[in-house]
């Protein structure tokens, strides 16, 4: 099977159908905008996209963006025009998608992106700086990269002390370069472009981004200590990201804060998408796009839910940052942003933390092509007790997607390694 079956996901979550139909707003004001002559920026969800926030400059998140691609059955296709032009089509594939689809002039979703005029992304491994590159190759967008520096931290915690102590988790070296460079991107912008960088309004975005996820964070702890789970993750994800590329907005803040009243009214209400929980799953990795379905196959045959995804986690985790130089801070918001989630130990410390903090019973982990890295998570995963089931794909790449094959390891993985662990879980919990 070339491409996923395409099953449609359920989705009962106010806020996601509110959230969906913002972006569809949003994306054709940005359109108008863009045929107006206001530039465009592409970004990378691990770029400061604040400080654009703050002059005005609209953006489109690539990684957002090729997920719609994903969804709409276009991966296979653009991939194809992709290694039409010379480029790999096995390297960076869910990153290559918004350049891909730029070749696609006929069908692109929701009529296709606007011209690009920046790049802003940060520089992990030289396939990924290479792609952004392309970008001014083919599209004559400016490429504006931000290092990938490396952590000499020796605490994994990084939860327990980030908020406030994040100059000395992440070392004030690497802060003070991510500042410049920073500096450096506001001062091209604004000479190009003729925004300015409005400092009030960025003490503002900055104090926005902070409200949202201590929203986030209040909606992840109450899905954790709740049995049977509230909503599922594909309930979560949308309700969460697209909130998240508006980061600094009180539409997002507002809808942070609309997707906890309605989690805590479903927990008031004990209403849930599988009364009969039996098994609590988390899926590490980046999201199934071209298959969201999959994720709730497992509930009636095992009443098996996916109640963790890393969207709502590292919102809670990873976003929050207090500190007297907005700039700087910032800077510590992103400096780190990939160790959290990808590099050992901070990755795989959190990913353990996470699973015990939502009484996990087996993780089903997404692996990309760092095998280092996932043999890390794994295996913390796993020292904590939870057994994981590693499947290998790519968010943006469905031409290897077998959805019943995968359907059938992890109905097995259920049955050999989970059961056993979430039986014993659910008799420790009833003899509190």
């Amino acid at each position: 099977m070339t491409e996923a079956s395409g099953r449609r996901n359920r989705v009962s979550l106010p806020s996601a159908s509110a959230a969906t139909a913002y972006q569809r707003e949003w994306f054709a004001d940005l359109k108008r905008r863009a045929r107006a002559g206001t530039p465009v920026a592409l970004v990378n969800a691990d770029a400061p996209q604040e400080i654009l926030r703050a002059m005005g400059i609209p953006y489109v998140v690539n990684q957002w963006w090729a997920s719609l691609c994903a969804a709409k059955q276009k991966s296979g296709d653009y991939l194809r025009l992709l290694g039409e032009r010379g480029y790999p089509t096995d390297q960076e594939q869910y990153n290559t998608l918004a350049l891909a689809s730029t070749f696609d002039e006929d069908s692109a979703p929701w009529g296709g992106l606007p011209p690009i005029s920046f790049v802003l992304a940060e520089t992990t491994g030289d396939a990924l700086y290479k792609m952004f590159e392309a970008w001014e190759r083919e599209r004559g967008a400016t490429f504006l990269p931000f290092a990938r520096t490396v952590s000499t931290a020796q605490d994994p915690y990084w939860w327990r002390t980030v908020e406030d102590d994040w100059e000395s988790l992440i070392g004030s070296e690497r802060i003070d370069l991510m500042t410049d460079e920073l500096a450096g991107v506001i001062r091209h912008l604004e000479t190009v472009t003729g925004h300015i960088f409005d400092e009030e309004r960025f003490v503002e975005v900055m104090a926005l981004v902070n409200e949202q996820q201590s929203y986030n964070r209040l909606t992840r702890d109450l899905i954790a200590t709740t049995t049977p789970a509230p909503i599922t993750i594909s309930d979560s994800i949308p309700s969460v990201m697209i909130p998240q590329w508006h980061r600094g907005t009180t539409w997002a803040r507002d809808a942070a804060k609309m997707l906890y009243e309605e989690v805590l009214d479903r927990v008031e209400r004990a209403e849930a998408p599988c009364y009969d929980e039996q098994i609590r799953l988390m899926w590490v990795g980046t999201g199934l796009w071209f298959d969201m379905g999959f994720y709730s196959w497992f509930e009636q045959k095992y009443g098996a839910v996916f109640v963790w995804s890393m969207y709502l986690a590292i919102a809670a985790d990873g976003y929050i940052r207090n500190g007297p130089d907005p700039l700087r801070t910032l800077s510590g918001r992103f400096a780190a942003f990939p160790d959290m989630i990808n590099a050992p130990p901070w990755a795989s410390e959190w990913y353990a933390k996470e699973a015990v903090h939502n009484r996990i019973d087996g993780a089903v982990h997404f692996a990309g092509s760092d095998r280092r890295g996932n043999w890390f998570v794994n295996r913390a995963i796993e020292a904590a007790g939870v057994p994981v089931l590693q499947i290998d794909g790519d968010s943006g790449d469905a031409r290897g997607w077998d959805p019943t094959s995968m359907q059938r390891q992890v109905s097995e993985f259920i049955e050999t390694r989970v059961a056993d662990v979430a039986l014993r879980r659910r008799e420790r919990e009833a003899g509190r």
